[in-house]
């Protein structure tokens, strides 16, 4: 149940952060929104990694270099987000940004990458894939 939780305030946050920096880049650049988003995310995090140190930072160096690069992704999920709501409107670029991190998702689980536990592929899967494909088009209409 945690697990769902964590996902519904997630996508809440996705949802909200995509309006707000969409509404910022209305008035700086995009780049200059991306900084900005990832500099306030950095001290939030920061100031919580003080308040709570979990203990999980000594095995830092034992991490390997290409987990590292995650936040360059959030760098092109930012400015992807805000340019497809400039774009296509917050609901469409939502629905287009979920179909996307879905495939990919299924694709990690199945083939087992980066270390994920590989899974089976089902039938309902699949139907919910295409499912989820028409529910676009159709909302798309």
């Amino acid at each position: 149940m945690k697990g769902v939780i964590f996902s519904i305030v997630a996508g809440v946050f996705i949802s909200l952060q995509g309006v707000f920096n969409s509404k910022l880049s209305e008035v700086l650049s995009p780049w200059h929104t991306t900084t900005i988003v990832h500099l306030v995310g950095f001290i939030t995090s920061f100031i919580i990694f003080l308040m709570i140190r979990d203990g999980k930072s000594k095995g830092f160096r034992e991490v390997p270099f290409a987990y590292l690069i995650g936040g360059m992704f959030g760098v092109v999920i930012v400015i992807g987000e805000m340019r497809a709501i400039h774009i296509l409107g917050m609901s469409l670029a939502v629905a287009t940004l979920l179909i996307s991190q879905l495939i990919c998702a299924f694709i990690i689980d199945v083939r087992g990458l980066f270390g994920v536990i590989k899974l089976k592929i089902t039938s309902q899967q699949i139907i919910g894939m295409i499912m989820i494909l028409a529910g676009i088009v159709i909302f798309k209409l």
